[in-house]
C-alpha cells in the first residue's frame, strides 16, 4: 500500500515539473513574440512605417492583420471579430487542457501552439490586430506576411502531425 502511495507522489512531482517545464516553455515563446513585436511597433512609430529590405528572400513589412490565420475572415465587423477573438481563445483553452492531459512528447508541441497562440490573441486583445511583419518571397511570389507567433504555431502543428502519423505508424506495425 505505501509502495503505491509513493509512486503516486512521484508521478504527481513528475507531472508538476513537467508542467512546470511547459508552462515556461509557453512563456519564453510568449516573451519572444512580444518582444519581436515591441521592437517592430518601436520601429513604426519611429520610421512612420516598416520597410525593410533584409536580403533578396526576406523583408520586414509591418501590416496589421484583423482576421486569423494569413489574413483569413479578416474584415472591420467588430461582431465578427470579437466571435473570432472568442473561438481562439477557447481553443486556447483546450490546448491548454490538452497539455495538462497528455504525457508525452505531444505536450511540448502543444505548448509551442499555445505560446504563439497566446502572443496573438494577446495583440488581437491589445490593439484589436495582430502585426504582421515576416515577408519571405522568391521571385516575385511573396508568402503571406506572418510573425513569430505565426512561426511557433507552425512549427508546433507540423511536429504534432509527425508526430501522430509516426506514432500511429508505429502503434498499427505493433499490431499486425
Amino acid at each position: 500500500m505505501k509502495d503505491i502511495q509513493i509512486n503516486k507522489k512521484v508521478m504527481n512531482k513528475i507531472k508538476l515539473k513537467t508542467l512546470f517545464l511547459n508552462f515556461i516553455i509557453l512563456i519564453i515563446i510568449f516573451s519572444i513574440d512580444r518582444i519581436s513585436k515591441f521592437y517592430i511597433l518601436k520601429l513604426a512609430q519611429v520610421e512612420s512605417s516598416v520597410d525593410i529590405y533584409v536580403t533578396s528572400y526576406l523583408n520586414l513589412f509591418l501590416i496589421w492583420n484583423k482576421g486569423i490565420a494569413f489574413g483569413l475572415l479578416s474584415m472591420n465587423e467588430s461582431i465578427v471579430y470579437n466571435f473570432i477573438t472568442l473561438i481562439i481563445s477557447l481553443i486556447i483553452v483546450v490546448i491548454l487542457f490538452m497539455m495538462w492531459k497528455n504525457n508525452n512528447i505531444q505536450r511540448y508541441f502543444l505548448a509551442l501552439v499555445a505560446g504563439g497562440a497566446l502572443g496573438n490573441l494577446y495583440d488581437r486583445i491589445v490593439y484589436t490586430a495582430v502585426p504582421d511583419f515576416i515577408d519571405l518571397h522568391f521571385q516575385g511570389f511573396h508568402w503571406f506576411v506572418f510573425n513569430i507567433a505565426d512561426i511557433f504555431i507552425t512549427i508546433g502543428i507540423l511536429c504534432l502531425i509527425l508526430v501522430e502519423v509516426f506514432y500511429n505508424n508505429i502503434s498499427i506495425n505493433e499490431k499486425n
